[in-house]
Parts: C-alpha cells; sequence; structure tokens
C-alpha cells in the first residue's frame, strides 16, 4: 500500500523524526492559504502522486511569493505528471504539498528496506542524496553504505554513527543524524513498512537534519493491523479493477496485454504470464485466485478481467490441489452465462477432480477451448486472439 508524501511526513512527524513543516491544498485558494500560514519567505508546491520522479516531471515549484504560489498551483492541479515510475498513462495531480523552504547545505539518502538475500531489515545511505539510488546503485556502488539490522536489538547508536561518518555528515549535525535514523527505523518496524525512503534528507543552515522528501511504502498483508494507516489509502491513485479484486480477496495486477489470465498460486500465475509470452502473446493481468476460491469468486475474477477493455481471450489455468477443478469448472460455466463471454477462452485443468471439471466443461455446451497442458494453452488462446 502505498500513501502520498504528505502522509508520509505526518507519520515521521508524529515519531519525533523532522520535516519540514506543510500543509495538503485540493484547490489553488487552499494552496495560497497555505503558503500565507506557513509565512515563509520560499514556498515548496509539490505534487501528490503515487509516484516517484515529480520533480524531473515539473511537481515540483519553488515559489518566492504568493503570486507565483497561485501560479504553480493552477499550473500543477489537474495536470497529468508523465514519470519513469507512471507509465505513459501519467498520473492526474489532484492535491498539492505547499511547504515551507529551508536553507539546504547538503543533501543525502537514507532508505530502510527488507534485503532477502539476508532476510533482515537493511538501512541503506549515500552521500549522492537527490538523485535516484538505482542510477548511484549502477553507477558508483561503492558510495552506497548499509547496515544489516538485527531485528532482536533493533537499528543501534553505533550503526546510525557509523553510517553518518561514512556519509560525511559535519559534527555538528552528528547527533541529530543519529536520532533521525532511529527514528525512521522505528517507524519502519512499527507500522509494517515495506520501503521507507527519504530522497533526499538535508541538513540545514539553521542546524538541522530534515527529510525534505519522504516515501513509505506499507506490506498490505499488515493493514488489518495498522488502522491508521487504512485510513490514508487514497483510492482515487490506484487502477479500479485492482480495488474490486481486493473486495473480494483476489490478488490482482493490471497489465499492458490483451490475453487475461485466471490462475491459482502467484508461482503459477508468474509461470502462466511467461508461457503466454513465449509464444508471443502479452498477458493483460496477473490474477490469483488463491487456494480456497469458490464458483462466486470465480466469476468475481472472470468480471474483473473483462472490465479491461483491452482483453481478447482468456486463459483459465488451474492446479487443482486444495483447490478442487470441479469447483473453478462450475465458476468458468456460471461466470460464461452471467457475462454473456463473446470472446475466446481456453481452459487447462489439473489435479484434484480433474476429470469431473472437464466433464462440467464438455456438458456446458459452451464454446470453450480445452487445453491438456500449459503450454497447449498458451498456444490455443496466442492463437486464437490473433
Amino acid at each position: 500500500m502505498n500513501i502520498h508524501e504528505y502522509q508520509g511526513k505526518e507519520i515521521l512527524r508524529k515519531y519525533g523524526v523532522a520535516v519540514p513543516d506543510g500543509r495538503v491544498a485540493y484547490t489553488v485558494d487552499e494552496a495560497v492559504e497555505a503558503a500565507k500560514a506557513l509565512g515563509s519567505d520560499v514556498s515548496v508546491v509539490k505534487a501528490q502522486i503515487h509516484a516517484g520522479g515529480r520533480g524531473k516531471a515539473g511537481g515540483v515549484k519553488v515559489a518566492k511569493n504568493l503570486d507565483e504560489v497561485r501560479t504553480y498551483a493552477d499550473e500543477i492541479l489537474g495536470k497529468t505528471l508523465v514519470t519513469h515510475q507512471t507509465g505513459p498513462e501519467g498520473k492526474e495531480v489532484k492535491r498539492l504539498l505547499i511547504e515551507e523552504g529551508c536553507d539546504i547545505k547538503k543533501e543525502y539518502y537514507v532508505g530502510l528496506v527488507l534485503d532477502r538475500a539476508t532476510s533482515r531489515v537493511t538501512m541503506m545511505a549515500s552521500e549522492e542524496g537527490g538523485t535516484e539510488i538505482e542510477e548511484v546503485a549502477a553507477e558508483t556502488p561503492e558510495k552506497i553504505f548499509k547496515e544489516v539490522i538485527d531485528p532482536v536489538v533493533g537499528l543501534t547508536p553505533f550503526q546510525a554513527r557509523r553510517l553518518a561518518f561514512n556519509l560525511n555528515i559535519p559534527k555538528e549535525y552528528l547527533s541529530k543524524a543519529v536520532k533521525f535514523m532511529i527514528g525512521l527505523y522505528t517507524v519502519f518496524e512499527e507500522k509494517d513498512c515495506s520501503i521507507a525512503e527519504i530522497n533526499p534528507l538535508v541538513t540545514t543552515g539553521d542546524g538541522e537534519v530534515l527529510a525534505l522528501d519522504a516515501k513509505l511504502n506499507f506490506d498490505d498483508n499488515a493493514v488489518f493491523r495498522q488502522k491508521d494507516i487504512a485510513e490514508y489509502r487514497d483510492l482515487e491513485e490506484e487502477d479500479e479493477k485492482e480495488i474490486e479484486a481486493s473486495k473480494h480477496d483476489l490478488s490482482y495486477i493490471a497489465l499492458d496485454g490483451n490475453i487475461g489470465c485466471m490462475v491459482n498460486g502467484a508461482g503459477l500465475a508468474m509461470a502462466t504470464m511467461d508461457i503466454i509470452k513465449h509464444y508471443g502473446g502479452d498477458p493483460a493481468n496477473f490474477l490469483d485466485v488463491g487456494g480456497g476460491a469458490t464458483a462466486e469468486k470465480v466469476t468475481e475474477a472472470f468480471k474483473i478481467i473483462l472490465s479491461d477493455s483491452n482483453v481478447k481471450g482468456i486463459l483459465v489455468n488451474i492446479f487443482g490441489g486444495i483447490m478442487k477443478c470441479d469447483v473453478i469448472a462450475e465458476g468458468v460455466v456460471e461466470a460464461t452465462k452471467q457475462v454473456g463471454l463473446e470472446i475466446p477462452l481456453v481452459v487447462r485443468l489439473e489435479g484434484t477432480n480433474v476429470d469431473l471439471g472437464k466433464q462440467i466443461l464438455a456438458d456446458s455446451g459452451l464454446n470453450i477451448t480445452a487445453a491438456e497442458s500449459m503450454a497447449d494453452g498458451a498456444e490455443k488462446i496466442v492463437s486464437l486472439v490473433k
């Protein structure tokens, strides 16, 4: 689950992590009023979307007076920002963060992620702040420093100081930098973050260490116990089909292709998309119905797939373990009848009650193409779509 920058800074502020003062604005007039309330000589007008690279796309402007705040707010609100993370369709800006300016002395990068190689949370830091960390990692990896964190003791002051020394943070900022890092780790751990990224972390002329930008992402599987975080969810930033899928406990991610996929199990779903690509097709989605799907759940999955106007054919690939093939077959038949399916449908079933499942499909009288294997199913649906 993603949240906006201003929401991330609200959370950081509650944990004593220093951030600039700012206000959210939904209209041009609100942006001007926010700048007035801040009373800063310089104000920063920042687009709020769930994507990075806003500055390069024209979504961050520095205003020297209220007239400029009004001009920039009018320019950015309603604009579609296209960044390296939005894709070519971009995202429409519907809210702004109006923030006080600060006297930046130096920019750094600090981030927390789960390192799957060590199964530990790791804090990464670099003196190359303000640039994309992926570029730093590719071009000058020696400039990235890491501290692997023991989950029993958490990030220790010693580790934070070592990072600060490696970043060449001046000694007068050292204690505040250590406090900042420990506070950031506390947020990451207590709020079930999957990413906590500060880029840039800045030192200022008045002796502060601030998060000039903040990106916090959260583990979807832990949101149920983070009620305050769940309230930050902005449905307007999410795909409508993915929202609908979450209501039915379906794992769905929209893609750019034209072959809808319905599979049980994430690994099998990935393999199904791969084999569709192998035979020259393009998957329209990742969809895992899970191990305990009912006929009703399968019907909803079909409706979600068909709500994508790009879908020209569907491949159902089910391996019945916990999931029974006859249940899937009943769901496929029911869904096909309900939605009045008019595009090609290929079904491959294997596993528990497979013969019964195939019989249900055969007796349905519907235009369903049976497949004997994953390869056979992929080849058939690609051919039918083309």
